[in-house]
C-alpha cells in the first residue's frame, strides 16, 4: 500500500508539473519540448527531487509515447503524399542525409565512440523535428507560403526514412554485425513497400475495417493494433516506432480524422512522459563536459540545414527570402533525435548527455531561426490554416486549378515572397 501511495503522489506531482511547464511554454511562445527535457533532468538521479516509486512507470509511459508520436505523425501523411515526395524531392533528401549527418558522424569519431556512436550521432544531427516546425508554421501563418510544401516534402522523407534507419541502427546496437544489419534493412524495405503498396491499393478497406461510429471502440482497436503491431515490428527488429508510422499511414479519409481527434490528447500527455523519461536517464552532472561539443555541433548543424532548405528551395523556383524562410524553418531538432540518442545509450552512454544538450539548444534556437527568417516577409493577407496532410496533398492538384497560372491557391499567391 506504502509503494501505491508513492507511486500516485509521484505521478501526479509530475503530470502536474508538465501541465505547469507547458502552460508556460504557450506564454513564452516556444515548444514545451525543451521544459519536458529540463523537468525529467530536476526529477532524475541526481537532480533535485529524483523519482523512485514512479521511474518504471514511467518507463512503460514513455514507450507508448513514442507509439503514439509516430502513429499520429504516420497520420498526417497518405502513401501518395509519400511517393509525391520520393519522386519530387529525392535529390533535395540526399543534400539533407550529406549535409546533416555528416556533421555528426564526424563528430562521434573525434570523440572515439566508434562506428555505432558515428551512426546513431548522424541520425540525430539529420533529422528536424516535424512536430516543432508544423507548430512554428502555424503559429508564423505560413501554412499557405509557397515554400511550406518544400519544407513538409523534406519532412516527410525525414520520417519515411527513419523507417529504414531505426531497424539498421536497432541491429547495430544489438552487435549484430554488417550482416544482421543488412538482413533488418531489408526486412524494414519490405516492409515498407508492402505498407506503401497496400495503403495505396487497399487503404479504404483498412480504413474501413477498423471504422466505427461510437469513438470508444474507435480508440480500443486503433491503439490495440498500433500497440500489437509495435510490438511485433520490436520483435522483428523493425522498431515500435516504425511499426507505429506504419499503421498511421495505411489509415486515411475520415478514420485518419476522427483518430486524430481522439488521440491528440493521449499523444500530448505520453509524449511529455517521453521527453520527461529522456531527462530521467540522463545524468545533469554528465552535461556540462559536453556542452562545448554540444553548441559547436549545434551552430554546425543550424548552418547545413539552412543550405538544405536554400537547395531545396532554389530547386522550386523560390526566391532568396523563401529559401531563407525554408531553411530557418528546419533547424529545430526534436522528438527523433532523442528517439535515436534513447536507442544507442546503452551502447554509447555519453550520447544521452550531449543529445540532451544539443535538442535544448536547436529546439529553442529552431523556432527563433524560422522568426527571424522571416522578418522581411511583406505584409499580406494572413493566411488560412489548413490540415498539414491536406496541404501537401494540393501538389497533385493541376496547374490553375484554384485560379492561378502557376498551380497555387489564393491565399499562397497572397503570401508568397519573391
Amino acid at each position: 500500500m506504502h509503494g501505491t501511495t508513492a507511486l500516485l503522489i509521484e505521478l501526479g506531482g509530475v503530470i502536474l508539473a508538465l501541465g505547469l511547464v507547458g502552460r508556460l511554454a504557450g506564454v513564452i511562445g516556444l515548444s514545451p519540448i525543451p521544459l519536458y527535457l529540463l523537468a525529467g533532468l530536476a526529477f532524475g538521479h541526481g537532480g533535485l527531487m529524483p523519482l523512485y516509486a514512479s521511474e518504471g512507470f514511467v518507463a512503460a509511459g514513455a514507450e507508448i509515447g513514442v507509439i503514439l508520436l509516430l502513429l499520429m505523425l504516420g497520420l498526417e501523411y497518405s502513401a501518395s503524399d509519400l511517393v509525391t515526395s520520393l519522386r519530387t524531392q529525392y535529390p533535395s533528401g540526399l543534400v539533407d542525409l550529406v549535409l546533416n549527418a555528416t556533421p555528426g558522424a564526424v563528430a562521434a569519431l573525434l570523440l572515439g565512440w566508434g562506428p555505432v556512436g558515428a551512426v546513431a550521432l548522424a541520425g540525430v544531427t539529420w533529422i528536424s523535428s516535424s512536430g516543432v516546425i508544423a507548430k512554428v508554421l502555424t503559429d508564423l501563418g505560413r501554412l499557405g507560403n509557397r515554400e511550406t510544401p518544400v519544407i513538409l516534402g523534406l519532412l516527410v522523407i525525414e520520417d519515411l526514412s527513419m523507417a529504414l534507419y531505426l531497424p539498421l541502427l536497432t541491429a547495430l546496437v544489438a552487435g549484430v554485425g554488417l550482416a544482421g544489419g543488412g538482413v533488418a534493412l531489408a526486412v524494414a524495405l519490405g516492409t515498407v513497400g508492402l505498407v506503401l503498396y497496400v495503403a495505396l491499393r487497399h487503404g479504404r478497406l483498412i480504413s474501413r475495417a477498423v471504422s466505427s461510429d461510437d469513438p470508444e471502440m474507435l480508440l480500443l482497436v486503433v491503439l490495440g493494433t498500433t500497440v500489437l503491431v509495435a510490438g511485433l515490428a520490436q520483435r522483428l527488429q523493425v522498431s515500435a516506432a516504425v511499426g507505429a508510422f506504419l499503421v498511421g499511414i495505411a489509415l486515411s479519409g475520415e478514420v485518419a480524422e476522427g483518430v486524430r481527434r481522439l488521440f491528440s490528447p493521449l499523444r500530448d500527455l505520453f509524449a511529455a512522459v517521453f521527453f520527461v523519461f529522456f531527462g530521467l536517464s540522463t545524468d545533469p552532472t554528465a552535461i556540462p563536459p559536453v556542452l562545448l561539443p554540444a553548441l559547436l555541433l549545434a551552430a554546425a548543424t543550424a548552418m547545413t540545414k539552412i543550405a538544405t532548405g536554400w537547395y531545396a528551395a532554389r530547386r522550386a523556383g523560390i526566391g532568396r527570402r523563401g529559401r531563407l524562410r525554408t531553411g530557418g524553418a528546419l533547424v529545430a531538432r526534436g522528438e527523433f533525435s532523442v528517439v535515436i540518442a534513447g536507442l544507442a545509450a546503452a551502447t554509447e552512454p555519453r550520447i544521452g548527455p550531449l543529445a540532451t544538450a544539443y535538442v535544448l539548444i536547436l529546439v529553442i534556437a529552431g523556432p527563433l531561426a524560422a522568426r527571424w527568417a522571416g522578418s522581411g516577409r511583406r505584409p499580406g493577407p494572413r493566411p488560412r490554416r489548413r490540415p498539414l496532410g491536406r496541404l501537401l496533398r494540393r501538389r497533385d492538384r493541376p496547374p490553375g486549378a484554384d485560379g492561378d497560372p502557376r498551380g497555387r491557391s489564393p491565399s499562397a499567391s497572397a503570401a508568397a515572397n519573391p
